[in-house]
């Protein structure tokens, strides 16, 4: 068996974890409201239609944070058209994925959801074909007691109290020319600094997240960041970073390497927030909201005929990815890079939550069921919690076409406040179990409470409606600790969950 080593220290912090870091997105795309959240009549439908199964799995993920509802749908959205008696709401042409938007479902009904869900609302204003006026209004519709238009319409619309939105996206990714009303890097950073102002003067508690690039393949990319910060560095609170993954070429070494691409955006964006910090000599600090992330290609090819077949449909069957195993090992390798970069990383979003590119899947007037994808979040978002702590891991390596000396064993550890200790781990050996030795030596006395195992032998093994349970977690064969060392077994091509409790 191939052996690898960590060293853990309770002094080798890297932040305090933001929960945040653990949220998802729902967006006016597919099929992820209507049939997904939204199915009036189901058999688990409550009065305001809200499948009551799927609600039952989204706590379940103890998500802390939705972000909403879009995307590129908000980029010619108006958000007055989802306000109001729903049968006097517009139905509109959606230019970002040539589908109708009945507005069925608008603010104040998934604001309803997220309450029902336990998670907090990140909303996002449209910077594309809408702007300053517009941004300042949703704030005070939202916001404000009473006593000014939009404030007293919502409590006519039947809210007395204020929703209370903290966190706002200004814009989504502005940067790409598929955007509608794409704009420069020079003109956002205007646009988003001037709607910035006013949204604060409206409501100063709140959050803002300005639009980074799409991704870190834009030849924009490094350039976007610099010359829209210059402009509205500091009216902003975060800066976004959207990345997706996919393995076409079926390498699933590389593919599981990819998770070493986010690490370097996430650093490389730091380091330029930093840099504009430095240039004017600003006491403040931007921190990163990575709010669209996830494996995002299996659908590609279908959704093409789909559109053919039915533009200007409702809610068609769209992004609906078949998530498998491999998938599964990078999102927990995704998850692991949010957390070990928690000093800078306050906001991240799976995006997306419900049916598209989603960890939770639904069939119309039937059942729900947990894609792979789901096990990482879950386990993450509930035993990733309080201190970030830094591993040192030897571990051998491989190299694959983009990456030289990639470890097998990828890994992150927490520390909440009483003292327990997770080990978040991934073995990407194709072939190998590796035995892991941990140092636990700093810490109070530990005992093993609990390994959790992912795997599977297939590596594109999938869940599905009739077969739910076919990639699940079970308990993992455990391991011994001796003189403050753990010694464990972790599975080729594994997810890992090893949680330490302290004695008495």
């Amino acid at each position: 068996m191939k052996k690898a080593t960590m060293t853990l220290d309770r002094a080798y912090v890297i932040s305090k974890i933001d929960p945040r870091i653990y949220g998802s997105f729902i967006e006016h795309v597919g099929r992820a409201v209507y049939s997904g959240v939204y199915e009036p009549g189901h058999p688990t439908a409550d009065k305001n239609g809200f499948r009551g199964d799927v609600i039952e799995m989204v706590k379940a993920l103890k998500m802390p944070l939705v972000r909403y509802p879009g995307g590129n749908f908000v980029s010619g959205f108006n958000w007055e058209d989802s306000i109001g008696p729903r049968e006097e709401r517009p139905k509109r042409l959606d230019l970002a994925w040539f589908t109708t938007e009945t507005n069925e479902v608008g603010l104040h009904e998934f604001a309803e959801w997220c309450e029902k869900a336990g998670a907090e609302l990140m909303y996002a204003i449209n910077l594309g074909t809408r702007g300053v006026d517009a941004a300042r209004n949703i704030v005070e519709y939202m916001n404000h007691p009473a006593g000014s238009q939009w404030s007293d319409l919502r409590i006519r619309n039947g809210r007395k109290e204020p929703f209370g939105v903290k966190l706002f996206c200004l814009g989504n990714e502005m940067d790409g020319p598929w955007q509608i009303a794409h704009r420069t890097a020079y003109d956002y950073g205007c646009v988003a600094r001037e709607a910035a102002k006013a949204m604060k003067w409206v409501d100063p508690s709140i959050e803002l997240v300005a639009c980074g690039s799409s991704n870190s393949s834009m030849e924009t990319f490094g350039e976007w960041e610099l010359t829209m910060l210059d402009e509205c560095y500091e009216h902003v609170d975060y800066v976004s970073l959207h990345q997706y993954y996919g393995n076409p070429t079926n390498d699933t070494p590389g593919f599981l390497a990819r998770s070493m691409n986010m690490d370097d955006f996430i650093h490389t964006v730091s380091s330029i927030c930093d840099a504009i910090k430095g240039k004017k000599h600003s006491k403040k600090s931007v921190n990163l909201s990575f709010d669209e992330w996830n494996v995002w290609y299996h659908s590609k090819e279908k959704d093409e005929e789909e559109w053919k077949k039915a533009r200007w449909g409702r809610a068609l069957s769209l992004l609906e990815d078949v998530y498998n195993f491999e998938d599964a090992l990078l999102v927990g390798s995704m998850l692991m890079t949010l957390i070990r970069n928690a000093d800078r990383v306050k906001i991240a979003c799976l995006a997306q939550l419900v049916n598209v590119i989603a960890p939770i899947m639904t069939r119309p007037g039937a059942g729900v069921w947990a894609q792979t994808i789901y096990w990482p979040l879950m386990h993450a978002s509930i035993y990733g919690r309080g201190t970030s702590l830094k591993p040192i891991v030897d571990s051998p390596v491989y190299d694959c076409a983009d990456y030289e000396k990639v470890p097998v064993i990828d890994a992150a550890a927490t520390m909440d406040d009483e003292g327990n200790v997770t080990i978040f781990a991934v073995n990407r050996d194709m072939a190998d179990d590796v035995c892991l030795s941990v140092d636990l030596r700093s810490f109070e006395k530990l005992s093993l409470k609990e390994h959790i195992l992912l795997h599977h032998d297939d590596v594109k093994a999938v869940n599905t409606h009739d077969n739910p349970d076919n990639v699940k977690p079970v308990a993992g064969n455990g391991g011994e600790i001796d003189h403050g060392v753990l010694q464990i077994p972790l599975k080729a091509l594994s997810w890992n969950v090893i949680r330490l409790v302290v004695e008495g």
